[in-house]
């Protein structure tokens, strides 16, 4: 097991962690906006003087690599990376959407052949999503998806669907079908990294420090735009 800085700043909400054996030790959060510069160094702060007073030795750096913002995720990546040089260990790379997905997992009230569709808002009525199944296997890629009341269709047919994050309003005003579901208050946190990034640390999952890059979102409209996907 390990000790590991969490960092999630892919939305609005700022958030960092301390994780020992999946057991968290300190946890920061903020919802009020992006205040991302300020509040994420002053976090990370905080952080560190508390594993310097207690002695404590870190293994790796853990930070969400999107889909999100561009200018949250850039800020959390860059602090990351400075740690991990800093404190020589590697870095770890969570999906923003599987973490959403693990903490809507929790929620005993699912039914087990749902599907979960964590959803971050983009503009108008387009959301970033996949679907995973309970056990977190992805079912369907990150997608750029415009809601319409045929959204989803075929899977409503034969799947509840739970919808969440901050993308979700627009189809809860959208898809009246009796198998789309919707889960309240569900954000990408740095304490919901946890169980992820222990597995990841792992099995060794790391990134290359100097030349990775996360997942954002306008890169991804571009990609999508020039293959017509949209």
């Amino acid at each position: 097991m390990a000790t590991l800085i969490l960092i999630e700043t892919s939305t609005s909400v700022c958030s960092a962690a301390l994780s020992r054996d999946g057991e968290i030790l300190l946890n920061k959060e903020n919802f009020d906006g992006q205040s991302h510069s300020v509040l994420l160094g002053k976090f990370v702060k905080e952080i560190i003087d508390y594993v310097r007073e207690n002695s404590i030795k870190i293994d790796g750096v853990a930070v969400s690599c999107g889909p999100g913002s561009y200018t949250g995720l850039r800020i959390g990546v860059s602090l990351s990376k400075g740690l991990c040089y800093g404190l020589d260990v590697p870095l770890i790379a969570i999906n923003t959407l599987q973490t959403m997905a693990l903490s809507a997992s929790k929620n005993s009230d699912i039914e087990n052949n749902a599907l979960l569709c964590p959803m971050i808002d983009a503009r108008r009525m387009e959301v970033y999503s996949a679907f995973f199944d309970l056990q977190l296997n992805q079912k369907r890629e990150t997608g750029a998806d415009i809601i319409d009341e045929n959204s989803y269709a075929e899977l409503l047919e034969n799947h509840t669907l739970y919808f969440f994050g901050n993308g979700a309003g627009k189809c809860k005003e959208t898809l009246k079908h009796p198998n789309a579901k919707f889960i309240e208050n569900i954000s990408p946190l740095a304490k919901d990294m946890t169980e992820l990034a222990e597995k990841a640390y792992k099995a060794s999952n790391f990134q290359d420090v100097a030349y990775f890059e996360p997942f954002y979102l306008k890169e991804f409209v571009a990609t999508v735009a020039k293959n017509k996907v949209i």
